[in-house]
């Protein structure tokens, strides 16, 4: 952005602020009779001067998760609660179908003691757990970071392989295909299993179809979540042993079933 580009977004800032200071003005000339109401500044996606995010339209954002600056999202990954990616001087990049998992801070690095400029790199099918710290680091497809863990500037995670939850993965530190690394500072501990390389895919695919309903959740209107609250209420007591006794059969609605693909345990019915 050039000294042009600037100035006009300093003086759409300033427009901005100013509205919000003539509000206020205008509470207390009300004096005891004004109500102000408290608007939240958190944006879910945000600018950094000219570097902007971009979201695949099939990608889940929590509403109380913040992507700043130049981070591209692919399709089907999913960035929940609480998370944290923030790239103002560099790049972050995330595949399809990964899973971003709540309070997780991913940001990049611009300069540190090797003098490397390092983006983020996050591939496709990737689970990275509750309150993980990603920073300028690389992970390839298929990966698994547990929650937790840290991993620092230059760490490279190779395809299937696992960081353990808690670990604290030192720069520059490279984990191989098939490895599980764990401990503080994170070594090698063992080999991941036929079972446990499988588990890392599932993941990532039952996340991808969690997202959905959550996404489909908070695209809801107001109307709509007071009506299921109305249908929750009137199906909560029911005793279907009662109910079988006198002959009655009630069918739950259809707003209150989740998808089949969420509940791994449940058979799908047969047509």
């Amino acid at each position: 952005m050039g000294t042009l580009g600037k100035a006009i977004y300093s003086v759409g800032f300033w427009i901005r602020e100013t509205g919000q200071a003539l509000d206020r003005l205008g509470c207390r000339l009300q004096g005891n009779y004004y109500f102000q109401e408290q608007l939240s500044r958190h944006r879910t996606l945000m600018n950094v001067f000219d570097k902007a995010p971009a979201v695949d339209r099939d990608a889940f954002v929590a509403p109380s998760a913040s992507i700043i600056g130049d981070v591209q999202v692919g399709r089907s990954s999913s960035i929940w609660y609480g998370c944290v990616l923030r790239e103002d001087v560099n790049s972050i990049s995330i595949g399809s179908g990964t899973n971003i998992q709540d309070n997780s801070l991913v940001h990049v690095a611009k300069s540190n003691l090797s003098g490397k400029v390092l983006p983020t790199i996050i591939g496709s099918n990737v689970t990275v757990g509750h309150s993980a710290v990603l920073h300028g680091c690389t992970v390839e497809d298929e990966a698994f970071v547990g929650m937790g863990a840290t991993l620092l500037d230059g760490v490279y995670v190779e395809k299937h392989g696992m960081v353990a939850a808690g670990a604290l993965v030192r720069q520059n530190t490279r984990i191989p295909c098939g490895e599980v690394w764990g401990g503080n500072p994170a070594k090698f501990l063992r080999k991941l299993t036929e079972e446990e390389i499988a588990f890392i895919s599932q993941s990532a695919l039952n996340y991808s179809n969690l997202a959905q309903v959550h996404a489909a959740e908070n695209a809801k209107s107001f109307d709509e979540i007071e009506f299921e609250k109305v249908l929750r209420k009137k199906f909560a007591r029911r005793d279907e042993e009662y109910d079988s006794m006198l002959g009655v059969v009630r069918e739950t609605p259809p707003e209150l079933i989740l998808p089949d693909n969420v509940l791994p345990d449940k058979v799908p019915k047969t047509a």
